[in-house]
């Protein structure tokens, strides 16, 4: 089992390379607004029980698909609401139980992030569109988050097309793409 962990800012392709993986591959996607999400209807973003529950459920979800053998795909914005602790939960939950943690990093420049906020494809879920307050966020440091353990590979998504992308993470990564058809 593979947990492949995509992380990088806001607007940086994280779930248009992660769909492309799974259509590669057959990797189940968990996406983070999944969660996210679900505990906005309840919650304030980055209140104590929101943080805890996100938290919980990501590294619940790697935990039970490791055990079960299921691979998935994980999108991840570092950013400073997460404690720096969930990062090592989850290497171990994964590692526990079998599996392999695999990080890949995604850059895009901010000039190119800021046209990206407000595409359709971010209305989807309950994402950052707003430039405004994406400049806020980042002016205050809402981003900040340590350094994340590297796998070698950093992707620039304003360089290469997805499904490019989704083909350099499996190579690198030596997983099988399925056969067209």
């Amino acid at each position: 089992m593979k947990l492949l962990f995509l992380h990088g800012p806001a607007a940086a392709g994280k779930l248009t390379v992660a769909r492309e993986v799974c259509a590669l591959t057959g990797f189940k996607l968990f996406h983070n607004h999944l969660v996210v999400d679900t505990l906005l209807a309840v919650f304030q973003f980055g209140s104590p029980e929101f943080v805890w529950l996100r938290e919980q459920t990501w590294v619940g979800v790697f935990e039970a698909a490791a055990k079960a053998g299921i691979s998935l795909v994980f999108t991840f914005a570092p950013e400073s609401t997460v404690r720096s602790e969930f990062i090592g939960a989850a290497v171990r939950a994964v590692e526990g139980a079998g599996g392999e943690v695999c990080f890949v990093e995604l850059r895009c420049p901010v000039e190119e992030i800021e046209r990206r906020l407000d595409a359709p494809s971010r209305h989807e879920f309950m994402k950052l569109k707003s430039v405004e307050l994406f400049r806020e966020l980042r002016d205050k440091g809402a981003n900040e988050f340590p350094p994340l353990p590297s796998s070698g590979l950093v992707l620039d998504t304003n360089t290469m097309e997805p499904v490019e992308a989704a083909r350099t993470i499996c190579e690198h990564f030596e997983i099988a793409v399925r056969a067209a058809g």
